[in-house]
């Protein structure tokens, strides 16, 4: 299977498809297993907005494993503690919430990646076959580890620039609800479409992978040819819609 940094490259080149997948915020790796029988380009497991506890998170990043879907990892902040363990568990990447500056960003890839690109240390965990396998992880995570950073608030457009040019980060992830909500709070003239197009212009003036979230895969198609991956939805929305239409009020 062909490493998710590399798809990213690709689908950012232009010679791949958008990436498509879900987030996952229920604590269990069934629901991973059941999402990932649907062949999505990857997961990402939701730490941050979902009661998913270390234990369980392995185990979910282990499901995906199991189905060869790559497994992305969105940890609850930018902390080199939750970044390094959750690639231990053999995730493909991160995605780190609120980064609102270079130096935040910078942070995240420090955490992420071995020496000499930053600073993770290197321990017997699951993706490094319990020890067993440590030199030869060390290599496939220089090469294949992910990081992305999310832009999600007013701080982080204004320096959205800055962000997607910091190396090491893989892709630039916009979160527009959050976005929205900033906006109104600073009450900014500009809306959260303008927000957004000014912060896929900058990662692609940085030459830096985009990508976005929307509630489904149609609400993905306004940003074809701007972005590389796409997270569509999520297990809780999937659960809500088929609730509804199987018990909600006519």
């Amino acid at each position: 299977m062909t490493p998710l940094r590399q798809r990213i490259r690709a689908a950012h080149r232009g010679e791949a498809p958008v990436l498509r997948g879900p987030f996952l915020a229920v604590p269990s790796p069934m629901v991973v297993e059941i999402a990932c029988g649907s062949f999505p380009d990857f997961v990402c497991i939701d730490m941050e907005h979902g009661p998913i506890d270390p234990s369980t998170g392995e185990g979910m990043v282990r499901a995906a494993a199991v189905h060869r879907v790559a497994a992305l990892v969105r940890v609850p902040g930018n902390d080199p503690v939750a970044i390094a363990q959750a690639l231990d568990w053999g995730a493909a990447g991160v995605l780190v919430p609120r980064v609102n500056s270079a130096a935040e960003a910078l942070a995240a890839v420090d955490a992420a990646r071995y020496p000499p690109e930053g600073s993770r240390g290197a321990g017997p965990g699951r993706a490094a076959g319990y020890g067993r396998d440590i030199p030869r992880y060390l290599d496939r995570a220089r090469a294949e580890t992910v990081v992305a950073v999310q832009v999600e608030t007013v701080a982080g457009l204004e320096a959205a620039a800055e962000i997607a040019a910091v190396p090491g980060v893989d892709l630039v992830f916009v979160g527009p609800g959050d976005l929205g909500v900033g906006l109104a709070a600073a009450a900014r003239p500009e809306s959260v479409a303008q927000a957004v197009d000014r912060i896929l212009a900058a990662c692609a003036g940085a030459g830096c992978p985009a990508g976005i979230f929307a509630m489904s895969r149609e609400g993905l198609a306004p940003f074809a040819g701007r972005i590389a991956l796409g997270i569509a939805g999520s297990d809780a929305s999937v659960l809500v819609a088929g609730f509804d239409a199987a018990f909600g009020s006519a």
